[in-house]
């Protein structure tokens, strides 16, 4: 339906007008505050439809530099006692080249975040090939890119968050970038996705290593591994992410720890539980510039975009 209504243009005479409360971060001026999560359109091939639903930014992926299936279905469940989904997608996508003519064939003009990873059957070690090769292809097209290191549904991507690994990471991504921008004429800021699942010394590790590379903002957070909120619920053993209202004090959590080292240094988006107007209040009190919502959007639908950007206002 979103990719239909964004075809025909029909969702914006049947939405009302998005709330214009403009904000500067990462040098880019965000029509209002709240944002869709990476995850929901893997392909961006609904970029026109969902911008009619009111956000004041959309991001979209995570691309893969070749296309995968993901893992086995049934591998999305539903925990509505909790507002809950638990995903075990896997980075489902249809690779880079397809990605990106996805987004060339969209008319939206607003702040586009395209998120990129590494596929699944790519080794570790070799991670970094992955996410130089999709910054290449969709560094002309993206507003932002953000970095990927924190699904829990591909082996060992978690692993990139260890401070050794991301060091390097970050160091060939930053390079890529100072060549990119000379190439196209333009600077596209980087974004780093991480987990809820942190210790206090990997909070403090990945702070220090964007400060010292300089990427200029965090994504916080992905879906947690924690069951502790859902036990004994139907679904709660299902392997996957948990996201929804469950995560909310995980994120707003590592949201605190994080604005603590980086203060305005480096801008957080808030993400993790955002079911209301107050949820985006008290993520940008923990400290975030911004906020996005993914689960929110599928308990509470196109209104929940309106009242946190109203509320953000």
């Amino acid at each position: 339906m979103l990719r239909a209504s964004g075809r025909t243009g029909l969702a914006s005479f049947v939405m009302p007008r998005p709330i214009d409360a403009p904000r500067t971060v990462m040098g880019l001026t965000f029509r209002n505050a709240v944002g869709l999560a990476a995850g929901l359109d893997k392909e961006g091939s609904c970029i026109d439809g969902l911008a009619s639903l009111g956000f004041g930014f959309i991001e979209v992926g995570t691309v893969t530099p070749r296309a995968q299936p993901g893992n086995p279905r049934p591998r999305l469940f539903r925990l509505p006692k909790a507002d809950a989904l638990i995903n075990r997608l896997g980075f489902n996508n249809g690779g880079v080249e397809q990605f990106v003519r996805n987004v060339q064939a969209a008319n939206y003009k607003g702040i586009l975040g395209l998120n990129i990873g590494k596929n699944a059957d790519t080794p570790i070690e070799r991670a970094a090939d992955d996410y130089l090769f999709c910054l290449e292809r969709v560094y002309p097209f993206a507003s932002y890119v953000t970095i990927n290191i924190s699904s829990p549904n591909t082996k060992n991507l978690r692993q990139l968050q260890d401070a050794g690994e991301l060091d390097a990471l970050l160091a060939a991504l930053r390079d890529k970038q100072q060549r990119l921008d000379d190439l196209h004429a333009k600077h596209v800021p980087l974004v780093l996705k991480i987990a809820p699942d942190l210790d206090d010394a990997q909070i403090d590790d990945i702070a220090a290593t964007v400060l010292r590379h300089g990427i200029e903002g965090i994504v916080a957070t992905n879906t947690t591994l924690s069951r502790a909120a859902v036990l004994g619920m139907e679904h709660a053993e299902e392997t996957g992410g948990l996201s929804g209202r469950p995560v909310f004090e995980s994120s707003n959590e590592v949201i605190r720890k994080l604005y603590a080292k980086l203060g305005r240094d480096v801008p957080i988006i808030g993400v993790g539980g955002i079911l209301s107007g107050e949820d985006a209040r008290q993520k940008l009190a923990a400290g975030a510039a911004l906020v996005q919502v993914y689960t929110g959007l599928i308990y509470r639908g196109p209104a929940l975009v309106r009242e946190c950007a109203q509320a953000l206002a």
